[in-house]
């Protein structure tokens, strides 16, 4: 087998493995906003603020914790968990209203 077929064997196996990723990714997106809505459903009928900023922050610390165990660039994350909270606030928002 040349070098060429070989790299676009490679490359094609990477790009399964990151597909099958990009899969859990979604799935698993999904599931934590069917919690988040759970949560903001529980708010909104117990007249709760649909932020909490406390909780935030603990998550904003584990989440640059895990981060780093699993070698992942920690303000990859912050960002990736900033642009969720301010969904899932924004849900909460909504079911307020």
């Amino acid at each position: 087998m040349d070098t060429t077929t070989r790299a676009a064997e490679l490359l094609r196996e990477h790009r399964d493995a990151i597909d099958r990723l990009d899969a859990i990714l979604v799935y698993t997106l999904a599931e934590r906003f069917k919690q988040t809505q759970a949560v903001g459903r529980l708010k909104a009928s117990h007249d709760l603020p649909p932020a909490d900023p406390v909780r935030e922050a603990t998550q904003m610390a584990r989440l640059e914790e895990l981060a780093k165990a699993a070698d992942l660039d920690p303000e990859l994350a912050k960002k990736f968990l900033t642009f969720i909270i301010s969904e899932v606030i924004r849900h909460h928002e909504k079911l307020q209203k």
